[in-house]
């Protein structure tokens, strides 16, 4: 029997699992396993500047590459503690990456030694298992089982925390003759699926709700072949958007308080059933007033964790099963009831969401200065297309980005969905370019998105990760302001300065084109609409000329309010028309969409 060190068989378990590239930081206490990530080849590393930096780059690889799983490697105590974030986003989307942390030896972990932390305890809440290998022998089960829980049920991360000693021990493994666990995921029964499609069959008004789960199960063509096969329209949630195109017949739009279509919540409130399949029901989604939301509609729920139906709302038949088991029995269930002409003509409902989708378009065309960030959008629609990966996470720039982008493939919108942490854009994009490196990528931030993991673009000028970042700069936390609208304040969210060293930004303050220069990237600031398709167009070819990031700033006006709902209600959305001048100043709004 093959004899090596414990972080070396580690190592060898992480390959055949299918890994080929980590992100991290090496530190004293996980040294041995760099080690052995050296000498045992086949795993590239890419190294961050910071530890929840990689965190967030291993979310981005492993959200946009089908199968493989992202890895993210810190050492003892504030790296593992800089970890939990990425750690929460991934658990909150029901992403598996693996964090590997280095632990101080064995028998001073509970001695207060310099940089023991109990990062087990710590992580387990946003894990789906956290563990501390004591013994060297444990480790090859400890990594095998981790694979195992990552990608059975309903996916998520886990964390393994490696003692020095436990990695420096000798073990005997044998790498050639490991094999992964079975993965575990439940299935629908036919007589389920029989019973919801006639469900769906007796309603006059039913709509599809697709969640995340169908893009984690590469389930996205089945989706599309049983909305078509049954005439029933499909509603994205923001995790599921790019389930179907954009431009798909079927697709009535986004629903919710924010990051939602007009068209998208007023199709919802003319249904009478929906089939959720692979949603959890966020609240952002179906607003915070049930009532509205279920109100006059039967729900079926399908998703592969038993505990999530129900867990919002009692849902009048629920499914536990993983998306694509259950499609896969949709399909073929609703191909024989069409053989046989039992399937109802949908077609004047379908048509129905679609005169909507026409009629209830938000406006995108400005030419003011300084420019509106609505027409920033209008002009990445022309820019970029249909093979974009966008990759966001929070504010107003992600708010008004879900609202009037448009997505056309799984995978192509690539959003921290639930925990929504300030900074993930940056590094999360850098793992997706990593994932897909012949793509297009498209990162969407505010100023102090921008700002909060700045220096992750020194990653992608080290490694050669080129990508474009769009920066829409109002100098606000707009969301925040925004939301401080209903308070009568406007406190602590204003970013503004006179910068000594860039007096032309005025009150913008923070010369974003100077940092990312001097980080080893390119940048480009534009101030007049009419310059951002030129601006977009020369960051394609800069980024493909240097093979590094290439940040387009756009500088906004200081105050737009995006559309979204005060009372947490989707029938109840402020849609605004004009724009405030003054800080604190509440702009005029047109009605609410009412249906």
């Amino acid at each position: 029997m093959p004899r090596m060190t414990a972080a070396r068989a580690a190592v060898e378990i992480l390959k055949r699992e299918g890994v080929t590239n980590a992100f991290g930081v090496p530190g004293a206490a996980i040294n041995p396993f760099y080690k052995a990530l050296k000498e045992g080849g086949g795993i590239d590393h890419t190294l961050a500047r910071h530890v929840e930096g990689a965190s967030h780059m291993a979310e981005g690889y492993t959200r946009t590459h089908p199968g493989n799983i992202g890895v993210c490697i810190g050492t003892s105590g504030p790296a593992g503690t800089d970890m939990i974030t990425g750690l929460y986003s991934a658990t909150g989307d029901s992403i598996p990456i693996l964090c590997i942390t280095g632990q101080a030896p064995t028998h001073v972990i509970h001695k207060e030694d310099f940089q023991a932390v109990d990062i087990a305890a710590i992580a387990k809440p946003v894990t789906k298992a956290a563990t501390t290998a004591l013994e060297a022998a444990q480790v090859p089960g400890v990594f095998q089982q981790a694979f195992h829980l990552m990608r059975s049920g309903r996916p998520g991360p886990v964390l393994i925390d490696l003692p020095i000693d436990v990695q420096l021990t000798e073990i005997e493994f044998d790498p050639e003759t490991y094999q992964p666990l079975p993965v575990y995921k439940p299935a629908a029964t036919r007589a389920q699926i029989e019973k919801a499609l006639s469900m769906l069959n007796e309603s006059e008004r039913p709509l599809i709700v697709a969640g995340g789960g169908i893009i984690n199960a590469d389930a996205a063509d089945l989706l599309v072949e049983f909305a078509e096969l049954t005439g029933t329209p499909v509603i994205p949630t923001l995790m599921g958007w790019g389930v179907l195109p954009d431009d798909h017949d079927l697709n009535a739009g986004m629903v919710g308080l924010q990051t939602a279509h007009r068209y998208g919540n007023a199709n919802f409130l003319e249904s009478d059933f929906v089939l959720g399949i692979g949603n959890r029901w966020a609240n952002r989604h179906t607003g915070y007033k049930l009532d509205v939301y279920t109100r006059g509609r039967k729900f079926v729920h399908v998703d592969i964790e038993p505990t999530q139906i129900g867990k919002i709302f009692a849902p009048d038949y629920g499914i536990a099963s993983d998306a694509k088991a259950a499609l896969e029995l949709f399909v073929e269930v609703a191909r024989e009831l069409k053989a046989a002409g039992k399937l109802p003509d949908r077609a004047d409902w379908a048509a129905s969401t679609q005169e909507r989708k026409a009629q209830l378009q938000r406006r995108t065309h400005f030419d003011d200065i300084p420019m509106k960030p609505q027409r920033v959008y209008e002009e990445m629609n022309k820019a970029f297309g249909p093979e974009t990966r966008y990759v966001t996470t929070i504010g107003l720039s992600q708010i008004a980005g879900a609202q009037m982008l448009h997505v056309y493939k799984p995978r192509h919108w690539i959003n921290c969905g639930q925990a929504g942490p300030l900074g993930w854009t940056i590094p999360a994009a850098l793992g997706v370019a990593t994932a897909d490196p012949e793509a297009q990528v498209v990162a969407l931030s505010g100023d102090y998105d921008f700002q909060f993991m700045i220096e992750e673009l020194a990653v992608g000028a080290q490694h050669r990760i080129p990508y474009v970042h769009v920066l829409v700069n109002n100098s606000y936390l707009g969301l925040i302001r925004q939301a401080q609208i209903g308070l009568d304040i406007n406190f602590q969210v204003n970013l503004e300065f006179e910068n000594i060293n860039a007096p032309e930004l005025g009150v913008y303050g923070v010369d974003h084109v100077k940092v990312a220069e001097g980080l080893g990237c390119r940048a480009i600031r534009v101030t007049d609409p009419s310059e951002l398709g030129a601006a977009f167009e020369q960051a394609k070819k800069l980024a493909a000329e240097h093979r590094v990031p290439v940040v387009v700033e756009a500088i906004l006006e200081r105050i737009t309010n995006i559309a979204m709902s005060k009372t947490a209600d989707i029938s109840d959305v402020t849609e605004f028309e004009e724009l405030a001048t003054e800080p604190g100043h509440a702009p005029t709004a047109i009605k609410p969409l009412k249906v």
